[in-house]
C-alpha cells in the first residue's frame, strides 16, 4: 500500500498545505491595516491606546464624524542611494496606513485629547456627564 507511506497520510489535500504555507509566510489572517488598540474603563473616561510604530505625528489624523473616531495614519518613505555618476545603487520605498473606527457616542468628543509618544497613539476619552432632568414647576388652568 503506497499511500501508507506518504507523510499527509491518504485524506491530506495538497492544495490546503500551499494555502497554508501562504497565510503563515504572509502573516496569518491579521489584516494589513489593522492597529492593535487597547482601551480602558477609568471611571469618569476612557483611555485609549493605538500602537501605530514608524508613524510621526504629523501622519496622524483624527476625525469625529458623528458619533464615531475615526483614526487614521498614513506614510510614505523612500531611501535612495546614488552612485557618484547618479546612478541607483540601491533604492528603497515603503507605504504603511492605518485605518479604525471607534463608536464615541458616550463619550464628551469636546474634551478629548491625544498625544502620541514612541509610536503609541494615546487618547483621553472623558465619559458624558449624566444630564439631570430640568425641573419646572407647571401652571394649573
Amino acid at each position: 500500500m503506497m499511500y501508507g507511506l506518504t507523510p499527509f497520510g491518504r485524506n491530506y489535500d495538497l492544495f490546503n498545505l500551499f494555502n497554508d504555507m501562504d497565510k503563515d509566510f504572509f502573516g496569518g489572517s491579521m489584516p494589513m491595516n489593522s492597529c492593535r488598540t487597547d482601551i480602558r474603563d477609568e471611571g469618569e473616561k476612557y483611555v485609549m491606546e493605538s500602537e501605530l510604530p514608524g508613524f510621526e505625528k504629523e501622519d496622524i489624523k483624527l476625525d469625529i464624524n458623528g458619533s464615531y473616531l475615526v483614526i487614521s495614519a498614513e506614510h510614505n518613505a523612500s531611501n535612495d542611494e546614488k552612485d557618484n555618476k547618479g546612478n541607483y545603487i540601491r533604492r528603497e520605498r515603503s507605504y504603511g496606513s492605518y485605518k479604525r473606527s471607534f463608536d464615541i457616542s458616550d463619550v464628551d468628543a469636546d474634551q478629548i485629547s491625544a498625544e502620541y509618544k514612541n509610536g503609541i497613539l494615546t487618547l483621553d476619552l472623558p465619559k458624558k456627564k449624566p444630564e439631570t432632568p430640568a425641573s419646572r414647576r407647571l401652571e394649573i388652568k
